[in-house]
C-alpha cells in the first residue's frame, strides 16, 4: 500500500474516522475531508480539508487537493452521510428531512463519483468505494430519506461500475447493518427504546464496530479483491437474514 492515495469524505468521526485510522496503518497518504474538520497537514502523509460534499466544487477542489499534494488518486471513499432529524412514517415527514438527507447522501455520492472519475480517467487506473447500507437494501420504516439515499447509492455503485470496468476503475459498495457510530447513537437520542430492541433482533446480538467495517473497505481497496466490481458487501450481523 505504500505510496497509495485515499480520499474519505466524512472522515471526522464515526466509520470515516476509522477508515482513516486503517488506510494510514496500512501505509495510505490520506486526504480525509469533512464538513467538520479544520484544514491543515499533520505530517507529509494526512491532510485535513474542510469539504461540504453538496457543493460539487468543493468536491472537485478536494479531488484536486490530492493530486497537486501527491499526483494520483488511487481510492475514493465517498462515506459522508447524514440522517434525518426525525423518524416519523413518511405522509409526516417533513421536507426539510427529505431534502438534505438526499442532498448529502445521494447528491454527495454522485459528486465524489464524478471528480474521482474525471482523475481516475486521466491516471488509467483507480478504486471507488461507496458506504450505502442495510437500508438500502431492505426496508427502513420512518425513514424514508435516508432508505431513498441508500438505495440509490447501491444503484450509482451498479450503474457506474459497469461502466467504467473496462478503463481499470473498480467500483463497489458497502452497507452496513448497525453500527456503534454518531449517526446510531442520534438515533438512540431520538427513541431510546430501539437500543435494546434492535440488539435483540440482530442474529450476533451486537452492533457493528466501525473497524470491522473499515476493514471491508481496506479489503476492497486492495489487489485481494481484483475481480471484485459492482458488488454491495453486507456487514449487519445477521440482520438480513
Amino acid at each position: 500500500m505504500q505510496n497509495k492515495t485515499a480520499v474519505i469524505t466524512g472522515a471526522a468521526s464515526g466509520l470515516g474516522k476509522a477508515m482513516a485510522e486503517t488506510f494510514l496503518r496500512a501505509g495510505y497518504r490520506c486526504l480525509l475531508g469533512d464538513i467538520n474538520i479544520a484544514n491543515e497537514s499533520q505530517d507529509e502523509n494526512i491532510i485535513h480539508k474542510k469539504v461540504d460534499v453538496t457543493q460539487y466544487n468543493e468536491v472537485e477542489n478536494l479531488i484536486n487537493t490530492c493530486v497537486n499534494q501527491w499526483g494520483k488518486v488511487d481510492v475514493m471513499i465517498n462515506n459522508a452521510g447524514i440522517g434525518p432529524k426525525k423518524l416519523v412514517k413518511t405522509a409526516d415527514f417533513s421536507f426539510e428531512d427529505w431534502e438534505n438527507v438526499i442532498a448529502v447522501n445521494q447528491t454527495g455520492v454522485f459528486y465524489g463519483m464524478k471528480a474521482a472519475l474525471k482523475q481516475m480517467l486521466n491516471q488509467g487506473h483507480g478504486n471507488i468505494i461507496n458506504i450505502a447500507s442495510l437500508a438500502g437494501l431492505k426496508a427502513s420504516p420512518n425513514n424514508i430519506s435516508y432508505s431513498a439515499s441508500k438505495f440509490a447509492v447501491v444503484g450509482m455503485t451498479k450503474s457506474a461500475a459497469m461502466e467504467y470496468a473496462s478503463k481499470n476503475i473498480r467500483i463497489n459498495a458497502i452497507c452496513p447493518g448497525y453500527t456503534i457510530s454518531p449517526l446510531l447513537d442520534k438515533m438512540f437520542q431520538y427513541k431510546p427504546e430501539l437500543e435494546e430492541a434492535l440488539k435483540k433482533s440482530i442474529p450476533l446480538r451486537r452492533y457493528g464496530e466501525a473497524n470491522e467495517i473499515a476493514d471491508a473497505a481496506i479489503w476492497l481497496a486492495s489487489d485481494q479483491s481484483s475481480y471484485m466490481m459492482g458488488q454491495c458487501i453486507t456487514l449487519d450481523g445477521g440482520l438480513s437474514l
